[in-house]
């Protein structure tokens, strides 16, 4: 299938990596690398950078400064060598609009010299019933699906997937992370832009967060996470806030509404729930956990723009 040979090391190596529109930077030296059989999400709001950082990783625009390897090759220069090994499910797709889903692939697998395929891949997307649709009718998100059926037929060693279940309904994007889930599990490194937190907590190894052209935070979803202060929320009946327990997180009360933040979530919740047993406290509404990725992001949006 596909006959680039990649010595031991990173399938995928970004460093300091910086893209610009005229004077805009979009990508400001930007660094990560993604291993075989790792799914790597890149997350950020519109405009955070991602698919800039992906186009640029993909060879279709060449870097600023910093540098951008692909299986060990330059893929601005390497392109058409990297091309039987990498796939790309992209925003914007590149399918001739006058062939059906089902020649689609077939004649994707011919260039592959794979045998033909079509009906149970696109089985495996859900787009079996679509096999006679021309491509032109199709709904952003069935592209989407198509092209992860190309990327199954090949098995590629990298695949880069741009908002890959956006324009999905919660069934089909639970498909979707199964299959991709299988590519990994077959050794290929995924690299995955999305604006779904939960999709990056499902899926990923490791999530960078990207914040106006940078990478504002790194590491899996529990060490970001741990990073930030826990809340605990109730609702405590009886209540009277000068007889709560000494605690070590920062709290307040709106409408009834008690909320801790903490660094130590389980001594906290122990220190509240020991103290409701001691006074006969009901604390109704009793939620704890640690922060979320919704949290974290609301919070890079909150801060200032930082001056380089």
């Amino acid at each position: 299938m596909n006959a680039i040979t990649h010595e031991p090391g990173p399938a995928v190596e970004i460093r300091d990596l910086s893209c610009r529109y005229g004077s805009f930077t979009a990508v400001d030296r930007v660094s990560f690398a993604v291993g075989p059989g790792e799914l790597f999400a890149l997350l950020g709001t519109n405009g955070a950078g991602k698919t800039t950082t992906i186009e640029t990783a993909i060879g279709m625009r060449r870097p600023a400064a910093g540098s951008a390897r692909v299986l060990g090759r330059d893929p601005y220069r390497h392109r058409r060598d990297l091309a039987g090994a990498v796939a790309v499910i992209g925003q914007e797709t590149g399918f001739a609009d006058d062939l059906t889903a089902a020649e689609t692939i077939k004649l994707w697998t011919d260039l592959h010299r794979l045998p033909s395929q079509s009906d149970a891949l696109l089985e495996r997307v859900d787009l079996a019933h679509r096999a006679a649709v021309r491509v032109g009718a199709l709904s952003g998100g069935e592209r989407r699906r198509l092209d992860l059926a190309l990327a199954l037929a090949t098995s590629p060693t990298v695949l880069f997937a741009d908002e890959p279940t956006t324009g999905l309904d919660p069934a089909s994007r639970r498909r979707t992370w199964g299959l991709l889930r299988e590519l990994t599990q077959r050794g290929t490194a995924v690299v995955l832009t999305t604006h779904y937190l939960d999709e990056a907590a499902e899926l990923a190894d490791h999530v960078a967060i990207m914040d106006r052209g940078r990478i504002a935070r790194f590491g899996t979803v529990a060490e970001i996470t741990a990073a930030y202060e826990a809340r605990i929320s109730m609702r405590p009946k009886p209540f009277d806030p000068l007889a709560l327990p000494a605690l070590a997180g920062r709290t307040s009360v709106d409408d009834g509404l008690l909320t801790v933040r903490t660094t130590e979530l389980q001594a906290d919740l122990h220190r509240l729930l020991d103290w409701a047993a001691r006074t006969g406290v009901d604390l109704a509404d009793l939620k704890a956990g640690p922060a979320t990725l919704d949290e974290i992001f609301a919070e890079l949006e909150a801060e200032p723009t930082a001056t380089p």
